[in-house]
């Protein structure tokens, strides 16, 4: 007579096929997928070793004659040093103003339980979904008279990516004890010191991963410093590749090596710590 913990036995016997089947299904699926994003990038790699006319054929094939000249142009007239000091200097402030400003609205959004709180915290979350409105976003800028300034673009981009850095700190925040809080401020401890000393401390983790976000976004990103950078001596990085793009003729290899140029910082950064924001998007989603 069969028993019951025999034929428990045979389901689970029958069931272990089925999932190691099912999971490289699935590890096929995440190969093939990966494969396919991979494919722009390698595309624009092998076509930054090709001549004019080979180059415009975005072909994945490899050169017939190897185009180092490419990079040498790029590094000649591309201005590059002074696109890569304006890039930097926009994405590390913008990367600054960002952790200050959504650690802080983060820590009294979550600390504190009232009705307009949590209205602007709705409205950080509109802020993920509503699209930037460009023309109204110039017309702000000239009546304030900071258009065509470091300073416009910087606020622009901590407009612009302060939302999903507060939805991020604020999910993480519930994480941390509310008793740690009220234990400090009997031992004295003032509110603004609490945040510096304690609470910012705790948040380096989702810190990391909110810096890596917006220094990729901001790096990458063409379309603020197009419209909203008038004078071209402050173009960033990504926007300075116009310089080898004309009306008529445009030498694409040129082009893709300074695509090239463009991801490959960031791309090696991401890559080297995408650990930390995976672990930063993880840290708020247990609450312990």
């Amino acid at each position: 007579m069969i028993t019951e913990q025999a034929v428990q036995r045979q389901m689970v016997k029958s069931y272990k096929p089925k999932r190691r089947l099912g999971l490289i299904v699935l590890e096929l699926v995440a190969i093939a997928l990966a494969l396919l994003i991979l494919i722009p990038f390698l595309m624009i790699l092998v076509n930054s070793f090709k001549g004019i006319r080979e180059s415009a054929l975005f072909a994945l094939s490899l050169p017939t004659v190897w185009q180092f000249d490419n990079y040498k142009e790029v590094f000649s007239q591309g201005h590059i040093m002074r696109g890569f000091s304006n890039s930097l200097l926009i994405s590390g402030l913008t990367v600054v103003c960002v952790n200050i400003f959504a650690s802080m609205a983060a820590f009294i959004i979550q600390r504190r339980d009232s009705k307009f709180l949590r209205g602007s915290f709705y409205m950080f979350i509109m802020g993920l979904i509503v699209p930037v409105s460009i023309i109204p976003t110039i017309k702000l800028m000239g009546d304030l008279h900071i258009k065509g300034t470091y300073f416009s673009l910087i606020m622009y981009y901590t407009a612009v990516l302060l939302p999903f850095s507060v939805f991020l700190l604020v999910g993480f925040m519930k994480s941390i004890p509310r008793e740690l809080d009220e234990a400090a401020l009997l031992e004295g401890c003032g509110y603004f010191r609490l945040y510096a000393q304690i609470i910012l401390p705790l948040l380096m983790t989702v810190l990391v991963t909110v810096t890596i976000v917006v220094m990729v976004s901001v790096w990458n990103d063409f379309f603020g410093p197009f419209y909203l950078m008038t004078d071209s001596t402050k173009w960033t990085l990504v926007l300075s590749i116009f310089n080898f793009v004309t009306m008529f003729s445009t030498n694409w290899g040129v082009v893709f090596a300074f695509m090239v140029i463009v991801v490959a910082p960031i791309l090696v950064i991401y890559l080297l710590l995408q650990r930390y924001i995976i672990d930063g998007l993880t840290a708020g989603s247990m609450k312990g």
